[in-house]
């Protein structure tokens, strides 16, 4: 049964009241790989009653209402993605399509939704809880460049106006938050909670070690200075070695409390094995559906977190650098409720994750001391520490392919072609390409320029190299004839025309015409984008070229791009 949605499903099960009421920018889809269905899930196997109210009328305040005033709070999400990328593209137009609402219907979430819904709500209701979290809240947590007002914001908790933001994966936090509020403690006084940001008076005093990153009119002038907030930031979002952090804001700190520890395998196991109805809400039948859901309905997600730690990505910043994973009996099991689905045609879609081939922390030394501050596992040489083993994953994948009605089991999701190098056995890879590959293999190498990889925070492509050779030759082994797509970037920082030259000539060479080409886009809380809007390196304080006019971008994306043809490498 799915969660109410209006006030008539919240009275047709007999409820006077719902304990939290779940505002979200996307439409309604109770399938794992959404946000607000995990959390709201995990609220009720608590015993709470949870409404989701969904994608309201921001223009109408009577929308706020429809539930009345919750028990203990509102929770408050943009969606699965931020607002500002789900309606504009990197040239900043806007986009004409939206794969999280009802029938891809563009336009039914506002700009910063996190900020408009929680002022909205603060009109409705005064004196209510507001509880913003997901990847909006959790990625612009700090004084964050936005690249559409191309200048710095303040953290969204302080134009929100919430109480308390949840960043990173929310589900211990948001228990605990609902925990002490059911026991009465006053919002106000919730401040010491793992995984959240609360504002505080001027003279609060952080329990245990605590880091100042800075005023935010020092952060607003100065771009050495915001660089330097942004690495000490980064490098406090591991749980074990992440300390509290402050931001000054005129009489009030924003106080960033440590990161909460990941859910353990058992943990995770629950969180997956709850009910969820794996399909959008039945009142967007008639709108054709909700398109993001054909991408993940039929796949599994066995992991969290990935030490792979590409300068343009985000998951360091909201899901960590330390991965977790599902047991093999717990992917198994819901293998086999996506084989009971009416519309299951025996395919598994994906069994993957951030990155698909990851199962466990790189090293043994990150399960005692945290992630390493200043160091990267895969770039730009493996760490010697490194533990590169898909044994559990192969057998992972074996287990899900014994399933009662499953014919075939696929990787969609990113495969970290480095990691799967770095192995000496190599039976994953000659599994991957004889039975989960449907003739296309997805990787990113993104540039071949040794400075523009470097600053990527990805492998020499001389290790791309080598995983297409060993790709190619696995594949003629077992009588297959198929292709690798290389996904690229332009104009990410540091990339000069001469490093486009170069990629250009090397697309030439090797046969290829991409269309799976990325403009840089400068999106909230990446090193990257702390790289393009300061010009500096945010780790080593160097400078960095930034290709910034519309000219050289698309002169840069045109070198990529010389024909618009099939984006294949075939030996």
């Amino acid at each position: 049964m799915f969660l109410p949605i209006n006030r008539k499903e919240m009275e047709d099960l007999g409820w006077e009241q719902v304990d939290f009421v779940f505002v979200t920018g996307d439409a309604y889809v109770d399938h794992p790989s959404f946000g607000v269905a995990i959390i709201s899930r995990v609220l009720e196997s608590k015993g709470y009653r949870v409404g989701i109210l969904s994608q309201p009328d921001w223009n109408d305040l009577e929308s706020f209402k429809e539930f009345g005033e919750p028990r203990l709070a509102f929770l408050v999400a943009s969606g699965n993605i931020d607002s500002m990328v789900a309606h504009y593209t990197a040239a900043k137009k806007k986009r004409n399509y939206d794969y999280y609402s009802p029938g891809g219907k563009i336009g039914k979430r506002p700009d910063r939704a996190v900020i408009v819904y929680s002022n909205k709500i603060r009109q409705a209701f005064p004196n209510s809880p507001i509880i913003i979290g997901g990847l909006e809240a959790s990625l612009r947590r700090f004084a964050h460049y936005d690249y559409w007002d191309d200048r710095v914001r303040n953290s969204i908790l302080v134009d929100s106006g919430a109480d308390i933001l949840i960043y990173g994966m929310g589900e211990k936090a948001s228990v605990e938050i609902a925990r002490l509020l059911d026991k009465g403690v006053p919002v106000k006084k919730i401040k010491n909670v793992k995984g959240t940001c609360v504002m505080c008076d001027r003279d609060y005093v952080p329990k245990g070690d605590f880091q100042f990153v800075g005023e935010i009119e020092d952060l607003k002038r100065d771009k050495a200075l915001y660089a330097e907030a942004f690495a000490t930031q980064y490098r406090n979002c591991d749980s074990i070695s992440g300390v509290t952090l402050t931001e000054g804001y005129s009489g009030k700190i924003l106080v960033q409390n440590p990161p909460m520890p990941p859910l353990e395998r058992e943990e995770l196991d629950k969180v997956y094995a709850l009910d969820y109805m794996r399909d959008f809400h039945p009142i967007y039948k008639k709108d054709g559906g909700v398109p993001a859901i054909s991408e993940v309905k039929f796949s599994i997600t066995h992991n969290r977190g990935c030490f792979g730690a590409c300068s343009f990505c985000a998951i360091a910043y909201h899901q960590g650098r330390t991965v977790r994973s599902r047991s093999i009996k717990s992917c198994v099991e819901e293998a086999k409720k996506l084989t009971k689905l009416p519309d299951f045609k025996g395919y598994i879609h994906d069994v993957g994750g951030p990155t698909a081939n990851f199962r466990y922390p790189a090293c043994d030394k990150q399960l005692e001391k945290g992630v390493c501050a200043d160091k990267r596992c895969l770039s730009p040489t493996p760490c010697k520490n490194l533990k590169v083993d898909h044994s559990e994953y192969l057998e992972l994948l074996r287990e899900i392919e014994k399933v009662e009605g499953v014919k075939k089991v696929f990787i969609r999701s990113g495969i970290r072609f480095d990691y799967l190098t770095y192995d000496k056995d190599d039976t994953f890879f000659k599994k991957l390409v004889s039975d989960h590959v449907s003739g296309q293999l997805k990787v990113a190498p993104e540039h071949n320029s040794h400075r523009v990889l470097s600053l990527m925070g990805k492998p020499d492509i001389e290790v791309y190299d080598k995983f297409c050779h060993k790709y190619f030759e696995l594949s003629k082994r077992c009588g297959k004839e198929q292709y690798i797509v290389p996904y690229l970037m332009s104009s990410h920082p540091g990339s000069t025309m001469e490093d486009a030259v170069k990629l250009s000539e090397y697309i030439k060479k090797n046969h290829l015409a991409p269309e799976q080409v990325q403009d840089f886009y400068p999106t909230p809380a990446t090193a990257s984008t702390c790289m393009f809007y300061t010009g500096i390196n945010p780790f080593t304080k160097e400078d960095v070229y930034i290709p910034r006019s519309y000219k050289e971008k698309q002169a840069q994306r045109a070198l990529l791009q010389p024909q618009k043809n099939y984006h294949r490498r075939k030996k």
